[in-house]
């Protein structure tokens, strides 16, 4: 069942109105069937799958925070084996053996492939780090374990953001659904808000960008130029952002329309002014569950206690410099099974780790230099980090790159006209964007309210009306093959 499809505003509308009205353990086990009817439209069998994590760690958080230090540190070993052993099953298992093939070969030792048929599970990537943190939550004592396991359930596999997240945290929302709020008129306008404004963003424009950039990285690469590897690096990234917060603005208003507030998982990344800034902006739940789970326990730094320079002078460090390369090689596959995922994460190290080299000098520039220097040298740089993101392979990735640096790949155009153009104006229209949304609006909210409202109709009357000229045959988000 797909965010942008009839059928799942059938199904939303149907459980929102349920939801509405039932007491509050009714309400759970709503959520909970719902959850299972929307994953198992894609592929009933693997429910059992995702279940298995479910159970597992409920029951293991519980012996957790009832055990002696050793015995946790067992227990979270054993919860981490489990999920991990089951990622790794469905995701990488082809993979490192296809790899490991490859490699005994080059060694002259002849061994036959092996055929796997394994199908990746919808939405793992996620539930999986779900389950992992909570878990290590219970471990480092920060929350205490849900003993209702409906409850719990609900946190790991509630539907608006099962498939593609955001990656939430159990102290985020357990304590949400554990509460019975009285209905609000708030909860619709805002849940419906975001519901047309993330359809709006995927079929009208993310939708549209695709073609673009299918035409553009089915060119041979020896015709492209270095303006082609540009435009297609900004344009996939466009299309990439659209795409993504189009779901994400779906699942938080899904969840909105009953009460639920998830994070936020975006805030105009390309207005990043570091490196840093764009990974508080990007993906904003991912990024933030590398950092406390991955990236600080690999450092050697206790979550929460790092000051506001901890994490640079942590990676100037010479003995933390590993950790920073060893969480992006395994963020870039957790994104997928593939070299090129590991050299986009790669890429993201090796940026942060100059930046923040760099930081006792930029940090002595006054601020609007900063700001709007930051700003023009950090957005080419992220968009250049989508080349391996789309690439076919290693070798294409450098190749594309090493054009960048030709100052001869400059003379020529490999696209169409208007491919520039479109991608010129979909940078100018977010900083429109953010302009109207945090200069104008304040000002408006402020004095001139009635304006605002007709001015919110006309707007999304308008956006309504571009859904439905563009709806096609329902196109999958990107992050979904995640």
């Amino acid at each position: 069942m797909i965010f942008n499809s009839l059928t799942y505003l059938i199904f939303l509308s149907s459980i929102v109105i349920l939801y509405w009205s039932l007491p509050l353990k009714p309400r759970l086990y709503l959520i909970f069937l719902a959850s299972l009817v929307f994953y198992g439209f894609w592929r009933v069998e693997f429910i059992p799958v995702m279940l298995i994590s479910v159970i597992t760690d409920y029951f293991l958080a519980l012996k957790i925070a009832s055990s002696e230090r050793i015995r946790k540190k067992q227990l979270l070993i054993l919860s981490l084996f489990i999920n991990i052993g089951l990622l790794f099953y469905f995701k990488y298992l082809i993979f490192f053996s296809d790899n490991a093939i490859g490699f005994a070969n080059l060694l002259g030792i002849t061994v036959n492939p092996i055929l796997l048929n394994i199908i990746l599970p919808l939405g793992i990537s996620f539930y999986t780090f779900q389950t992992i943190s909570y878990t290590v939550d219970v471990y480092r004592n920060q929350i205490n374990p849900e003993k209702n396991f409906i409850l719990y359930a609900c946190y790991v596999i509630f539907f608006p953001q099962l498939i593609a997240g955001p990656v939430l945290r159990a102290s985020e929302v357990i304590y949400q659904f554990s509460k019975r709020p009285p209905f609000k008129w708030e909860f619709i306008v805002v849940g419906l808000r975001r519901i047309i404004y993330g359809i709006f963003l995927k079929v009208v424009i993310a939708d549209n960008i695709a073609p673009l950039v299918d035409s553009g990285f089915s060119i041979p690469i020896e015709i492209l130029s270095a303006l082609d590897v540009w435009t297609l690096g900004f344009l996939f990234g466009f299309q990439i952002y659209f795409d993504f917060s189009a779901y994400s603005h779906i699942a938080l208003g899904s969840a909105r329309l009953m009460g639920i507030k998830f994070p936020e998982n975006f805030n105009f990344p390309y207005l990043a002014n570091s490196p840093k800034d764009f990974w508080r902006r990007w993906h904003i739940s991912l990024s933030s569950w590398i950092r406390d789970y991955l990236y600080l326990p690999l450092a050697g730094i206790k979550v929460g206690s790092q000051s506001l320079g901890g994490l640079e002078k942590a990676t100037l460090n010479k003995n933390k410099n590993k950790p920073l390369f060893i969480a992006w090689a395994i963020m870039g596959l957790w994104h997928g099974a593939n070299w090129t995922f590991v050299l986009w994460g790669v890429y993201h190290a090796v940026v942060i780790f100059i930046y923040r080299i760099m930081l006792p000098i930029t940090s002595k520039f006054n601020q609007n230099l900063k700001l709007f220097g930051g700003i023009f040298l950090t957005l080419p740089i992220m968009m250049l980090s989508w080349i391996p993101f789309r690439a076919q392979s290693i070798s294409d990735v450098f190749y594309m790159w090493s054009k960048v640096f030709n100052p001869y790949s400059y003379a020529s155009l490999g696209m169409k006209e208007n491919t520039y153009l479109i991608t010129a104006c979909l940078l100018i229209s977010i900083f429109i964007t953010w302009t109207v949304k945090n200069k104008l609006l304040p000002i408006f909210t402020k004095n001139k309210k009635v304006v605002l409202v007709c001015g919110e109709i006309l707007v999304f009357s308008v956006l309504i009306s571009l859904i439905i000229i563009f709806l096609r045959p329902i196109n999958q988000f990107i992050y979904f093959q995640f």
